[in-house]
């Protein structure tokens, strides 16, 4: 049997992920303030895959779907972007929105999602809604102790049942609908390995993956999705993006 020979990421790989990855970022640092009351999955959508343009990344790897949009009655809804049709249901006062891209350049893939919260109308960095705080502290805090516990030697499956002890630990439901919590980054969708049940390929193996717990608090109305990627560097210290 051929010796699998997997390499870290050298720093250009490096540097061009983190080009493509900084775009969605900066797409999400700025997108949220300018949302209304009026807008909806649709508008927001749209407003994200424009911005993503102007920044030079008009393409996507998901399907034909660079932005993925949930907010209110679908804030839970987990679906492939294959199969997703943005909704015209409206933000309003009160609710939550997750926006999640996955900007392409080449064979280089960005894959960036947050949840945002709006209250009186109006997006909120700091919310109120005690249901809104404890779904931002465990995407926090489950992000936090990964950068702690990951090891190359960790396979997809450990990685797998460590994030769901985690989820039910704190009281929460994973609402995936495979049940993963993640995928390689590669360069072609039908290539990637997810973070599922009894896939035994070491994180060391994969040079960039992402990671994006997608949950609800049990008994709860609104889901919260946090991703980022990450690798492995030479020294075998687990990096973000």
């Amino acid at each position: 049997m051929k010796k699998k020979t997997q390499v870290k990421p050298n720093p250009q790989q490096i540097q061009q992920f983190r080009q493509v990855q900084a775009a969605a970022k900066a797409v999400l640092r700025d997108l949220p303030a300018l949302l209304t009351m009026h807008d909806s999955e649709m508008s927001i959508a749209q407003k994200a895959t424009s911005m993503l343009a102007k920044l030079g990344y008009p393409d996507t790897w998901y399907y034909d779907c660079p932005a993925q949009v949930l907010l209110g009655s679908r804030s839970c809804l987990s679906i492939s972007g294959k199969s997703y049709i943005p909704n015209d249901e409206q933000l309003g006062g009160t609710n939550l929105v997750s926006i999640d891209l996955s900007p392409m350049l080449g064979e280089i893939w960005g894959d960036y999602s947050r949840t945002f919260a709006y209250e009186l109308g109006a997006w909120v960095s700091q919310p109120k809604t005690r249901e809104y705080q404890n779904g931002f502290q465990f995407q926090q805090h489950i992000h936090q102790e990964l950068m702690k516990w990951l090891k190359p030697q960790h396979t997809l499956h450990q990685l797998f049942e460590w994030a769901n002890v985690r989820i039910r630990e704190k009281g929460f439901v994973n609402l995936d609908f495979r049940g993963n919590v993640g995928h390689s980054i590669v360069s072609k969708r039908e290539d990637r390995h997810f973070i599922q049940a009894d896939d035994h390929t070491p994180l060391g193996d994969i040079q960039f993956f992402s990671f994006e717990p997608f949950v609800r608090i049990k008994g709860g109305h609104w889901g919260f999705k946090h991703e980022d990627i990450y690798f492995f560097d030479q020294a075998d210290n687990l990096q973000c993006l």
